[in-house]
């Protein structure tokens, strides 16, 4: 019986290990590994394989939402592996009590303990993106999946609509060692189905989570404010938002753009605060530094719902075409804002009932044009927060920590939990 269909073709191929230490591969063998459908009566425990605080990164934020959810919906033990660099100093005891164990990339040792440690439990989820993992691909990845013997939930974070042919079969060997995979967008669910060789039957889509503030209030009008949030780095187009602001401040003498957060550790390492410098000197050049502020302090949870509350339109002026998932986005949706977004497909598809508005990528023009137009007129702005206020609920992370949650303790229902978004 062949557990993972295609894992004949793809997945165990020697090329995967080629470079590194653990050439050839590996053979793995399947006599433990539970087939689709075969599940423990209940899940009592859950592993969680992925980044985590305080690494900052939008999977390790996602991580330990998702945990919250699950302990909240009443899971009895929800533990975390955390993935780390080499070159990471924080001492296991100094972090959250439910991070057990530590996978240290380029150790193979801590490898060995990684997979013993998430056997251990009675379902993994594993949270996916290129780039975190080591190896080329983040191909390493495909043996610790291939020796859990747990069934295990992947969610995909990135699904690319042109990867190279490596991604490509490194992310159909993840969806084929996985007992389900996870699309955040229908837009990403379509993509996999239409561009990769993968079973249907194993792809299910539920959308990102986000923490719902007790109470959300019409955005205020009078001296507008706009936001952008996140970590910083190139591709943001923060630029082209700051260059609409220049468009608008004559107008609207009272606009102010807060852009909020940190530069992107990877950024940092490689570029230093080149592009944060670089967008501190364009304000100065367009004569608007009354009108934009740089924010890179740590903001706790509390401190961005209570931030958010202030804003009257969140601006996602993003470069990238190829975005299927957005945290940020969520997010603002989830706390009543109105959002102004370039199209990327996240932002098409949560959108779409006009709980925002769009503009093409690299457009202050059109940038300028969206927010004057949700800035100006109250009906406008109250009619969007509550399209917003209507998309929350399902994205709460107790709404969606329970759909992850059928998925392993209820396999039967597995077509009931994919959702159209």
């Amino acid at each position: 019986m062949n557990v993972f269909p295609g894992s004949a073709k793809r997945g165990y191929s020697p090329h995967f290990w080629q470079g590194n230490r653990f050439s050839p591969a590996p053979s793995i063998s399947t006599t433990n590994m539970i087939p689709p459908g075969l599940m423990p009566d209940r899940i009592k425990s859950i592993g969680i394989l992925s980044t985590f605080p305080p690494t900052p990164c939008g999977l390790a934020t996602f991580s330990a939402s998702l945990l919250r959810g699950l302990e909240s919906i009443g899971v009895e033990e929800v533990n975390v592996v955390r993935v780390v660099d080499e070159d990471d100093d924080i001492k296991i005891w100094e972090l959250d009590r439910r991070v057990i164990s530590e996978w240290q990339l380029g150790s193979q040792t801590s490898e060995f303990q990684t997979t013993n440690v998430l056997n251990a439990h009675d379902a993994v989820f594993v949270q996916h993106e290129f780039g975190i993992f080591d190896g080329p691909d983040g191909a390493n990845l495909l043996k610790i999946l291939a020796t859990v013997h747990a069934p295990i939930v992947t969610t995909l974070h990135t699904v690319p609509l042109h990867p190279t042919a490596h991604q490509k079969e490194v992310l159909e060997s993840v969806i084929d060692l996985s007992h389900t995979s996870v699309t955040m967008t229908a837009m990403a669910h379509q993509r996999l189905i239409e561009n990769y060789d993968v079973d249907p039957a194993k792809i299910v889509t539920i959308p990102h989570g986000a923490t719902l503030p007790t109470a959300t209030s019409i955005p205020p009008i009078n001296a507008p404010r706009l936001l952008t949030w996140g970590l910083i780095g190139p591709g943001k187009g923060i630029e082209h938002a700051i260059r609409a602001i220049a468009l608008l401040h004559l107008e609207h003498p009272d606009i102010h753009y807060l852009v909020a957060g940190r530069t992107h550790p990877k950024v940092l390492a490689h570029e230093g605060e080149k592009y944060r410098e670089s967008l501190v000197a364009l304000t100065h050049e367009l004569g608007v530094d009354d009108h934009v502020t740089f924010d890179d302090s740590y903001r706790s949870l509390e401190s961005l719902l209570e931030l958010l509350a202030q804003t009257t339109c969140v601006v996602l002026p993003y470069d990238s075409i190829d975005q299927i998932t957005s945290g940020v986005l969520v997010d603002a949706i989830a706390a009543g804002r109105p959002v102004v977004a370039t199209r990327f497909p996240h932002a098409v598809e949560l959108l779409a009932t006009g709980a925002g508005m769009l503009c093409p990528h690299k457009d202050s023009r059109a940038l300028a044009h969206a927010i004057h137009e949700v800035i100006s007129s109250p009906l406008k702005l109250q009619q969007m927060h509550l399209l917003s206020t209507e998309l929350a609920e399902e994205h709460s992370w107790n709404s969606v920590a329970a759909r992850y949650f059928d998925i392993v303790n209820h396999p039967l229902s597995l077509e009931t939990s994919a959702i159209s978004l």
